[in-house]
Order: C-alpha cells, then structure tokens, then sequence
C-alpha cells in the first residue's frame, strides 16, 4: 500500500486546482463539440426516405392464443398451449382500421397493438377472410392514425428492390431489405392454408413479420408479408397488393352492407383507369338512383375521402348509419358535379347460420352477398354459401372440407341460399340417394365429394 501525506493547506489548493481544472475541461470540451447537423443527401437514400414514409402507419401486434396443429412452426408436443404470438399490421383508415393476416389474430383473445410512437391499444377484430389469410382490426384511437402509401403490383418486377417493415421475433419496426426474387408463386404452408399467388423476395422475413408492408423503393406497400419458409435462408412471401385491396373492398363492403344501403354498383377498378371508381349500375329506387347517380359516372371524392382505390368507397362508408348524408364529387363526361346521398337503413339481415348443417354435416354456413360472390368468384355458379367452421370427426371433416370453401351445390342443387340447405335436408326422399354429391369452390377450383348422412326415423341424426 503506498501511502502519502499531504498538509491541510495542499489538500485545500488540490482540491480547489482540481475542480476548477474540472470545469474549465469539461466547459472546452463542450464548447469544442461540434454542433449536431442534418444528414447528408448521400446517407437519406431512397430506402431511408421510404421507411420514413412508411413507418409511421406501421403498428406491432401480441397477443395470447393457442397453438394449433395446423401451425407449421409449432412443435407438436406445444399444440393445444397457449403461447404469445405475435405480428405486424398496416393502418389503411385514419380511424384506425388495419389490415393484417388472419392467423396472426385468429384465436387470440386480446390483440393488443403497439403504434410507431410507442403508444399502446387494443384491438378488435371486424372482419376476416381465411382463405386468403387476410383480416381486418379496429383500433379505438384517440385521434386520426397516419396511413400507409399504396402503391400496385400489376407492374412489379423480378430484381426490383423492396424493403419489410415488421414486428421480427418481437423486435418491433425491424426493417429489411432485398430484391422480388420470382412472382405468382404458389405455396402450401399446411393442410389448411394455400397461396395461389405470392411474391417471392430475399428481404429477411421472419416470424412476426406476418402481416406487415413490402414495401417498393417509393415507400409504397405493394405486398403484405404474409410467409416464410422453414430451414429456407433468403426466401419468403407476400400477399400482392392488388389482391389484398380486392380482398379489403370485399371485407368492408360486407361490414358496411349490415348497416346501411346505398344502391350503388361500382366497378373494380384497373391499374390503367384514371383517378376515380366508375359507377357500374344503380339499383332502381335506391337512395343513389334517387341521389341523381347514373351508370357510367365515375366517383371522384366521397366527403373528404379520394377515391384512388377500389376500397376507398367502403373506407367512406364506415361507421355510417341509416339517414346519414354523404357529399359526391362525381365526374360526368366533361362535367364536375356535387350531389347529396341520404344512405338507407339496411334491409333485414338473413339468417347467418343453418343448425341443420351443424347438426347433420358437421360445419357452419354463411350467406354470401351475390355482388360479392361474382365479384370474387368467375364461376357459372350463381351463388354460394361460405364455409365458416368444421367440427372435428364430422361428414365435412371426413371429406375434407375446410374453412373458407364455398358450398355451391348438392345432389342435383344449388347452395345460394341457406334456405336451399335445408330444403335438402328436409327432402323426405333424402336416404334412398345414399351419401349426398357436395360440390365447393376452393379458390379457383370445384371439387366434389360425397356426404354420408346418418339416418333415424327418416329424419337426420348427429355423427
């Protein structure tokens, strides 16, 4: 140990020399710092401009659910747990609607969602479409949400670059990029989920990434990242964005059509049309025909909303009721009109499920609105009935049938509606046809199957 003695005076004028020296160091190393300065051009390069673009409209998503056999990534001894899952969503209203995939929030029973300013909510969900793994959550926010840039992939390129934006592994607005390594690619992830047409890209796609933006050089979201690849390094996929805008406009007119009537007929809108949604067809003595609308004119401004994309109109209807007045901007060949729309009460809803199906076939049925089924479906089907569950061991699981088919005939009749179920059903002549002919619709495919019915009394029983 070295010691040393110093004198009470010394210690005093070391001490004093030693703080003053302190100050006047610290004080010139402040003075010397230079000034904090912007970026140079040539650091803000156009990925850093498009992240900053996207970003904010960008939100994380957690919540509890239960792991399930259909889960490529779940390990089997964990099926039946419940687990922390976790996503990514895209705000595409200002009041706070997001599109993500389905399985991200399907079986969770909290979403909880974290926006690009830290802030957290919860959400809810509003609508889904298995089948193409997309859905649509609200978040009740305290003010107008910033929404993403959306661009199209009718024009996308093989070698372009793109940018992911997502929630990877939980570590939130992780950001990565690469190139679109092929287009239209099919994928089966399980037994109960199939991609007919994906974009296929090396920019790092990772577990919570599902249901975030890929993004183009512009910022704009032309995908939804919806999919990886087990053991496969620099290879995952997302939903085009043209896709998802049908999907979107499908969902939201669904939603909107239980509230209110408005008597328009637009048509999907394509990549080489002008700004604006073309009015198909007006329906005879609805609040449009008597608003002025005609077919032909093309929907320019809806309120303070521009209607750019297919979904725009449906975006304007939300959260509308009967009486409600919507202000039109309409473009009538070489004129620009405002016209006043009173929105009508919806008409009574049909029934939403058939206990005869459940009972005897083992799944759950759904009406489809006739708009939406040929918008979706390019079939000689006239209608159909959506698949919306299947009870385990049933006739419908025997055969194969999931969630998200469309049930379009049996035996010799059509399933537009579900009074057509249970008139077969009911058909007293029903156990001499032996197992019943079904027919669905599963993407762009009719399959066929048969339905073994079990019979007491002549009436049906449960399997």
């Amino acid at each position: 140990m070295l010691a040393m003695s110093v004198s009470p005076a010394g210690v005093s004028r070391y001490l004093c020399w030693a703080v003053f020296c302190g100050c006047c160091l610290a004080g010139s190393a402040l003075a010397s710092r230079p000034a904090a300065a912007e970026p140079s051009s040539a650091r803000r390069t156009a990925i850093v401009r498009a992240v900053e673009t996207a970003r904010p409209s960008v939100v994380n998503i957690r919540g509890e659910k239960t792991v399930g056999a259909e889960s490529v990534a779940a390990d089997p001894g964990k099926i039946g747990q419940r687990v922390n899952g976790m996503g990514t969503g895209v705000v595409i209203d200002p009041r706070g609607y997001v599109v993500t995939n389905f399985h991200v929030v399907d079986g969770v029973r909290e979403i909880k969602v974290t926006l690009s300013d830290k802030r957290q909510c919860t959400a809810r969900l509003v609508a889904r479409d298995p089948e193409t793994d997309l859905a649509i959550i609200k978040i009740d926010a305290v003010d107008r949400l910033p929404i993403i840039p959306i661009g199209t992939s009718s024009d996308l390129m093989t070698g372009e670059p793109v940018i992911a934006v997502g929630n990877a592994y939980g570590y939130e607005h992780t950001v990565t990029r690469g190139i679109i390594s092929a287009l239209h690619r099919a994928v089966q992830v399980s037994d109960a989920q199939f991609y007919d047409d994906l974009i296929q890209t090396d920019a790092s796609i990772n577990p919570g990434n599902s249901g975030g933006p890929l993004l183009n050089i512009d910022g704009q979201m032309i995908g939804v990242n919806v999919a990886v690849r087990a053991g496969a390094q620099g290879i995952g996929f997302a939903i085009p964005i043209d896709k998802v805008v049908a999907v979107v406009d499908s969902l939201l007119a669904a939603r909107n059509t239980e509230a209110t009537r408005h008597g328009l007929v637009l048509k999907p809108r394509g990549a080489e049309d002008r700004p604006g949604l073309i009015v198909a067809a007006v329906e005879e003595d609805s609040p449009a025909a008597e608003a002025g609308l005609k077919s032909g004119d093309v929907l320019t401004e809806v309120d303070d909303i521009e209607m750019a994309l297919s979904f725009d109109f449906q975006r304007a209807m939300l959260d509308r009721g009967g009486g409600d007045r919507v202000m039109l901007r309409v473009r009538r060949g070489d004129e620009s009109l405002s016209l006043d729309l009173t929105l009508a009460a919806a008409r009574p809803k049909r029934p939403t499920a058939s206990p005869d199906a459940w009972q005897s076939l083992g799944m759950e049925l759904e009406s489809i609105a006739p708009e939406q089924f040929r918008e979706r479906y390019k079939t000689r089907y006239r209608g159909g009935l959506a698949v919306t569950s299947v009870r385990p061991e049933s006739p419908a699981a025997e055969q194969g049938i999931h969630r998200g088919d469309v049930l379009v005939g049996m035996h010799i009749w059509e399933t537009v509606s579900l009074e057509n179920v249970s008139y077969i059903l009911s058909r007293p002549d029903l156990a001499q046809n032996g197992p019943v002919k079904f027919y669905i619709l599963r993407g762009n495919e009719t399959l066929f199957g048969f339905l073994p019915l079990s019979m007491k009394d002549g009436k049906l029983t449960q399997r």
